[in-house]
């Protein structure tokens, strides 16, 4: 007898998106594209998609968000169709999450909660969980007061005379606090053991790079070409969540330590900025940042102004005077006549500009090359050492950048390299006699 085999994977769900438009004047994007950009996180949620719809707002409802027709033009869609989940591209309020939940019937998720959800599913390692554990249930802690009956119930007090107890609310949110609490210690200790493991680097010292960028802009991509790594890199919103530290391998000397981070949108929920902040401290601590672009993408204008403003809120980027080189990515995508023209704008780019392509390699070379440029900042100085002292010119390769490297009479070896500060100081106490001029 042939055992059926049971299908365990969850129901695909339909759903059908909205974009309120509130029509801001100082909004880069067009409605249509927010619109495009919230379906993308709709499906990276595995939702099937039935339908979008740009919804002008032009007087926000405090029940609803939504005017009271456009909710029962909904309702009857919803029904109509058989909806499971309808997402609203904004920010709901516990008591507007409720009310259209109630009137359309369905599940309603809101910008944030769908953005959380993906993190939920994506997180591999335990930091990650961690963190998207603990947005998760900050979040949830203002939603306790919803269409749940449960939360009705009361527990009663000791004795007869001990009054009507505590409400079920009250004891779930009495018990969120505690396990936000118990995470956020968990957190503090991740944030200590990152704190330690930076300033081990610096001692070394190598170095740092931190990759941003917009979700799904190639950072992963750039990654894995410029570290021969296998980070999963996937053309999909928030494919990878769990930063990655790689050793990057860079011409004439010591290498830099690399870092991938996880990918910034618009309007990125504070709840995540917040969860985060550990693993973002790898931007704050970066020599170089650089700013990774989907040069290709209609809204990258808009993409790049949104990188900005979440680098502005973690105290990072130009304005707290880090260096940042913008990298324009997926030129495999644009034709001749963009191409040209994308050239002549990066030479005008305030700042520098590189163009690239992380699928093909294209313009990856110069890359490496300007990144060894950036970090070469300490003095010039020459050093004489004997053919035969292996130890010295090791050490020399790996703690700096060498330039120039001649053979001299009577077997010595001289060679012209950056040191930092602190290298120097370090290799005078090595070989005292071996630097000849600074």
């Amino acid at each position: 007898m042939k055992t059926k085999s049971l299908d365990r994977s969850p129901p695909v769900q339909s759903a059908l998106v909205l974009h309120p438009d509130r029509s801001q004047k100082d909004d880069l994007r067009a409605p249509r594209a927010r619109l495009a950009e919230a379906v993308g996180l709709a499906e990276a949620l595995d939702l099937r998609v039935t339908a979008g719809e740009v919804v002008p707002l032009r007087q926000i409802a405090p029940a609803t968000l939504l005017g009271a027709g456009k909710v029962a033009e909904i309702a009857e869609r919803a029904a109509a169709a058989a909806l499971d989940v309808v997402v609203i591209d904004d920010a709901l309020s516990p008591a507007q999450q409720r009310n259209l939940e109630r009137a359309w019937k369905v599940k309603v998720i809101d910008r944030t909660g769908l953005i959380l959800e993906i993190f939920a599913r994506r997180a591999r390692t335990g930091e990650g969980r961690l963190q998207v554990e603990l947005a998760r249930l900050e979040y949830e802690r203002s939603r306790l007061v919803r269409t749940w009956t449960h939360l009705e119930r009361q527990r009663g007090g000791l004795g007869a005379m001990g009054g009507p107890g505590e409400t079920q609310i009250e004891t779930d949110r009495r018990l969120l606090t505690r396990k936000v609490a118990r995470l956020k210690k968990d957190l503090a200790d991740v944030r200590r053991t990152r704190t330690l493991g930076r300033q081990s680097r610096r001692r070394v010292p190598f170095p740092a790079i931190a990759l941003v960028g917009y979700t799904n802009a190639g950072k992963s991509t750039l990654f894995n070409r410029l570290t021969s790594s296998d980070v999963v890199a996937a053309n999909m919103l928030f494919a990878t969540l769990d930063p990655t530290l790689r050793r990057l391998k860079l011409p004439n000397g010591r290498p830099a330590i690399l870092s991938d981070t996880v990918g910034f949108i618009s309007e990125l929920p504070h709840e995540l900025v917040e969860a985060f902040r550990a693993t973002l401290e790898e931007v704050e601590e970066a020599d170089i940042v650089l700013h990774v672009r989907d040069i290709a993408s209609p809204e990258s204008e808009a993409e790049a102004e949104d990188v900005r403003r979440v680098l502005e809120e973690l105290g990072a980027g130009v304005g707290s005077g880090q260096r940042v080189l913008e990298v324009w990515n997926k030129i495999d995508l644009l034709d001749e006549d963009a191409r040209a023209f994308l050239d002549a704008r990066a030479a005008r780019e305030a700042g520098g500009a590189l163009a690239v392509s992380a699928a093909t390699g294209e313009g990856c070379g110069p890359l490496i090359q300007h990144l060894a440029a950036l970090v070469d900042e300490g003095p010039l100085v020459t050093v004489e050492l004997e053919s035969s002292d292996g130890e010295g010119l090791a050490w020399l390769y790996r703690h700096g950048r060498v330039l120039d490297r001649r053979d001299a009479d009577g077997g010595a070896v001289i060679l012209r390299t950056r040191l930092d500060t602190a290298a120097l100081g370090r290799f005078e106490q090595m070989r005292p006699r071996a630097v000849a001029s600074a």
